[in-house]
């Protein structure tokens, strides 16, 4: 923002933030000295009436404010200049405690890195496959997908039109850990672009989506397909001439049944058409080394169902990072 505005703005914003405390305040003193007026008899007087009337009788009488209320716009006026005093926003004053968001989220981060990060760092070192047979690393796992990840994948992990599952073991750049680890850092810029003009016609386009359900065995027109098998090749290029992808590119394999938007005739029409366009965000800025780790763990499990599995020597692995941990924290 400061990169938009010049150094004169923070006089300004002081200016109308002084300007507006003291009209409120001469608004206020003004209204205080409005009384009820009293007739010779003693008694009040009708209050004068705004003019506005409903439901035939019921009238807006124009009455001065009762003084607690009064005294009570006059206190959040004192609180304002207090507040204004010692927190930052008059203008480019910072206040008296030097108090901002950034300094106050810094010191958060901080204070739950000195508290967690030695439970999150107990598992930096260990392989992936170790450490998501570890309940209690599944369980901070499982956490931080659900804090991060289940936006887009959901909170079971199997995904959505457009959005992967994490449950199954199709994977358009590959399962491997380190791959898994490379996409949760890195992100993923998918894109297919449209393809229905370079194929030629609407017919063609049809041809051509028959052609690919035929490679998943999905019920088809083996006639269009046949038709559309020639001009398969301007896909092969991304999906190899057997369709079955590269994850090199993140090109899905077209010869099993898992569709990331659908696999109808329809939707592969349009997609051909249109194209699609993907994208995981990174979160390398947003996660550390450790919760990548125990991040990658959880989501290789999750297409790893043997990965649960605890072996006598696993068993006597994990023993050791609890003791080592154990030892690390009664040192401290």
């Amino acid at each position: 923002m400061a990169d938009f505005i010049s150094e004169w703005w923070g006089t300004a914003i002081a200016v109308v933030t002084a300007i507006s405390i003291l009209v409120c305040a001469i608004l206020l003193w003004s209204q205080s000295k409005v009384k009820v007026k009293i007739g010779s008899d003693g008694k009040p007087l009708p209050a004068e009436t705004t003019g506005h009337v409903w439901d035939e009788t019921l009238m807006e009488q124009n009455n001065p404010l009762p003084k607690w209320w009064m005294w009570l716009f006059y206190l959040t006026l004192i609180y304002s200049i207090g507040y204004l005093v010692v927190y930052p926003g008059f203008g480019a004053y910072q206040g008296k405690f030097g108090w901002s968001q950034t300094g106050a989220y810094d010191k958060e981060m901080k204070d739950g890195e000195a508290q967690y990060g030695p439970l999150f760092n107990k598992f930096l070192n260990t392989d992936v496959a170790l450490v998501a047979k570890d309940p209690q690393a599944h369980e901070i796992g499982q956490r931080l997908f659900l804090n991060t990840c289940a936006q887009c994948h959901g909170s079971d992990a199997q995904g959505g039109k457009g959005y992967p599952n994490l449950t199954d073991s199709d994977w358009l750049y590959g399962g491997d850990p380190q791959t898994i680890k490379t996409t949760i850092m890195e992100g993923r810029q998918g894109q297919m672009p449209p393809m229905g003009a370079a194929l030629g016609s609407d017919d063609d386009v049809r041809n051509v989506a028959n052609y690919v359900l035929s490679l998943s065995g999905t019920a088809h027109d083996p006639i269009k397909a046949a038709l559309g098998k020639s001009k398969f090749g301007v896909c092969a290029a991304c999906h190899g001439a057997d369709g079955k992808g590269n994850q090199a590119l993140g090109s899905p394999n077209l010869t099993d049944k898992v569709w990331l938007y659908g696999g109808g005739i329809d939707t592969i029409m349009e997609t051909i058409n249109k194209g699609r366009a993907n994208q995981m965000p990174a979160h390398k800025t947003l996660l550390s080394d450790a919760k990548v780790h125990l991040l990658t763990a959880y989501v290789w499990g999750l297409s790893n169902s043997g990965s649960n599995t605890v072996s006598a020597a696993d068993a006597g692995a994990l023993k050791q990072i609890e003791s080592a941990t154990e030892s690390t924290a009664a040192s401290k």
